[in-house]
């Protein structure tokens, strides 16, 4: 356990729903796997990611289950996806 995983109210590992919302595209969900398996140490099971449209279909809501093993792997996670250009927002 590092620092930062001592400051954190999660405990590791743990079970880490990541919401990725952008406009909808063809390869958005597997953009959105392809960066999250970069800094996950296991597969990602069976049911670990679902995805949804908006009402009018413009955007694309896909979770992504991931085993999160400490609060570092998740920042570098973030920031990764946030900084992709076709992400809108990571929740």
């Amino acid at each position: 356990m590092n620092a930062s995983d001592e400051d954190s109210l999660l405990e590791f590992p743990c079970d880490f729903p990541i919401k990725v919302m952008g406009e909808t595209q063809d390869d958005f969900d597997a953009l959105i796997v392809e960066i999250v398996r970069r800094h996950c140490l296991e597969d990602l099971p069976e049911g670990a990611v679902r995805s949804s449209l908006s009402r009018t279909g413009k955007y694309t809501a896909v979770t992504v289950t991931v085993r999160a093993h400490s609060r570092t792997q998740l920042d570098n996670l973030y920031r990764e996806l946030s900084a992709h250009a076709q992400i809108k927002m990571v929740l």
